[in-house]
C-alpha cells in the first residue's frame, strides 16, 4: 500500500528537506506552502494521506482552524503539528481536536521519525476500520431486508427513512427468528454512527448480577471475584450503538438504571462513586409485546416510553410467504458459496412444501433448512427428502372435548403451542378464572399467571 505524506510548510529549506528525508523512507509526498493549496488538493484530487505534517501558523491561517474544517474529509488521517511559539492553549486544543502529536521546532528529526512511524501505524489501524465499516454498510444497506411482500416492502422503506435520522432509541418487535438482529445492524451501519462501535448483549441469556455487571461496569473490589476494573457495554459502546437484544427479559431493577443512564448520559459502575458521560444510541429487540408488559406492570412503562421513540414490527414467515421467492435462492447461492455446491434447480414439489409450512422458527428455521438440504445434495438438484419439514400444522388435529384434549405428537405442533392452547382450554372450561383453571392444572397461581401473560390469554385473577 502506498503511504502518501501531506507536509504543509511554508519555510521552503525546512519543507524541501522534509519531502526528501520522507521520499527516501518510502513515502509518496506532496508539498504545499499555504493551506488553500492543501484544501484544493485535498477536495479536487480527493487525495487520501494517510498523515498529515503541518507547520501551525501558516500565512493564510492557523492550521488547527484547517484540521476542524477537513477532518471529515480527510478522516482516517493522524495529524502531527509543528510550531516555532508553542504555548498551551494550541497543544491543547490540538488534541481535543485529535491531533497525534505537537512539536515545537526545532525538532530532533529522529524523534519525528518514530513520531511519524507511530502516527502512520495508528493511521493504518483507522484506515482498516473504515474501510470495514464501510463493508460492513455495504452489507447491512436496508437492501439486506429481503423480500418482495408488502410487509418487507414497508419494513425498507422505513429503514432507508431511519437511517437518515439520529434518533436516540427505538423498539423492533417480532417472534423469534425474524431478522431484529439484521435490522439493528442495518440501523447501526446505515446510520451516523457507523464508525462508532456496535455492543450486542441478549439480556435473556445472563442472569441478574452477571447482566449488571456487563451493562454497567465494575471497580475492582466492588462484589466477590470483582478483581479489576471493567469497563460496561454502555461505556463500549459510547458514541455507537448499544443493541439488547431480548430486553423483555430485564429484571425491573435493572430497568430503573437504563432508564436514568438513557435519560442523564451518565453510568456509574458498580462500586465506583463518578459518573461517566457517555452517548449512546439504544435499539432494543423483543419477540414478547413490550406494550402490553408495560400496561401488566411486567416492563417498566417509563423505560417502554422513552425507547419507542421509533418502533419496527417485522411480520413472521409465515404471514410473508412471498419472501420466499427471494429468500430461498438468496440462501441456496449463500451455502453454495461456503460448502462448494452447485444445487441449482428448486423442484415444484419443494416449492409446494417451502409455502405450505407454518414456519414457527421464521427466517432462522428456513436458513437452517437450507443449509441443510445444500450440504447434503448430490447434484445440482435441490433434494427434497432433506427438507424433513414435518407435516403442515392441522388445527383439526388438535382438540378438546369435556374430558380430553388431543395432542399431535408427530413434531408438528410446538411445544409452546401445546401449552398455550392447554392452558387456554383450561381457562375455557373455568370461565376464565384464573384460580380454577390453576386447581384443574394442578398447579399454582402464580405460574398460571405467569404463562397466561407469556401468552397473552385472558382471564379473571380471582
Amino acid at each position: 500500500m502506498i503511504k502518501t505524506l501531506l507536509i504543509i510548510e511554508d519555510e521552503k529549506l525546512l519543507g524541501s528537506e522534509l519531502s526528501r528525508h520522507y521520499k527516501q523512507l518510502g513515502w509518496e509526498v506532496i508539498l504545499f506552502a499555504t493551506l488553500n493549496e492543501a484544501k484544493d488538493c485535498l477536495i479536487s484530487k480527493e487525495i487520501e494521506p494517510l498523515l498529515i505534517l503541518s507547520d501551525m501558523n501558516l500565512p493564510d491561517g492557523n492550521a488547527l482552524d484547517f484540521m476542524e474544517k477537513m477532518k471529515k474529509q480527510v478522516s482516517s488521517a493522524e495529524w502531527v503539528f509543528l510550531t516555532g511559539f508553542g504555548n498551551v492553549p494550541d497543544s491543547v486544543r490540538a488534541l481535543r481536536l485529535g491531533a497525534y502529536d505537537f512539536l515545537e521546532k526545532p525538532c530532533d528529526l529522529d524523534r519525528l521519525d518514530l513520531i511519524v512511524a507511530s502516527a502512520a501505524r495508528s493511521a493504518t489501524m483507522r484506515r482498516r476500520v473504515v474501510d470495514e465499516t464501510k463493508q460492513g454498510y455495504r452489507k447491512y444497506s436496508p437492501e439486506a431486508f429481503v423480500g418482495q411482500s408488502s410487509a418487507a416492502q414497508e419494513v425498507r422503506k422505513l429503514l432507508m427513512r431511519l437511517t437518515q435520522v439520529p434518533f436516540s432509541a427505538l423498539v423492533i418487535g417480532g417472534e423469534t427468528g425474524t431478522g431484529k438482529g439484521l435490522i439493528a445492524r442495518i440501523l447501526h451501519y446505515g446510520g451516523a454512527r457507523a464508525l462508532q462501535p456496535m455492543i450486542e448483549v441478549n439480556c435473556a441469556a445472563l442472569p441478574r448480577e452477571l447482566l449488571e455487571s456487563e451493562l454497567f461496569g465494575h471497580e475492582a473490589g466492588a462484589f466477590t471475584g470483582a478483581t479489576g476494573r471493567h469497563r460496561g457495554l454502555l461505556e463500549q459502546a459510547d458514541g455507537g450503538t448499544l443493541f439488547m437484544d431480548e430486553i423483555g427479559e430485564m429484571p425491573l431493577e435493572l430497568q430503573a438504571k437504563l432508564l436514568k443512564v438513557i435519560e442523564d448520559h451518565k453510568v456509574r459502575r458498580l462500586g465506583s462513586e463518578k459518573e461517566i458521560t457517555v452517548d449512546v444510541q439504544i435499539i432494543a429487540a423483543s419477540n414478547r409485546d413490550l406494550e402490553s408488559m408495560a400496561k401488566a406492570g411486567t416492563f417498566r412503562a417509563d423505560l417502554y416510553h422513552r425507547l419507542n421513540v421509533f418502533s419496527i414490527n417485522l411480520p413472521p414467515l409465515r404471514e410473508a410467504v412471498d419472501d420466499l421467492d427471494d429468500l430461498v435462492p438468496l440462501f441456496v447461492a449463500e451455502y453454495n458459496a461456503k460448502a462448494g455446491r452447485q444445487v441449482k434447480q428448486i423442484p415444484p414439489e419443494v416449492w409446494k412444501k417451502l409455502k405450505s409450512h407454518d414456519w414457527r422458527g421464521n427466517v432462522r428455521e428456513l436458513r437452517n433448512v437450507i443449509e441443510r438440504c445444500v450440504l447434503f445434495a448430490d447434484s445440482s438438484l435441490f433434494p427434497v427428502q432433506w427438507l424433513q419439514l414435518g407435516k403442515a400444522v392441522d388445527n383439526a388435529l388438535y382438540t378438546a372435548d369435556t374430558t380430553h384434549i388431543h395432542l399431535p405428537l408427530d413434531g408438528s405442533m410446538p411445544l409452546d403451542d401445546m401449552d398455550k392452547f392447554i392452558i387456554k382450554t383450561a381457562l375455557e372450561r373455568a370461565d376464565n378464572n384464573l384460580m380454577a383453571a390453576a386447581r384443574a392444572l394442578g398447579t399454582t397461581r402464580e405460574t398460571l399467571r405467569y404463562r397466561v401473560k407469556k401468552y397473552q390469554l385472558n382471564c379473571v385473577d380471582g
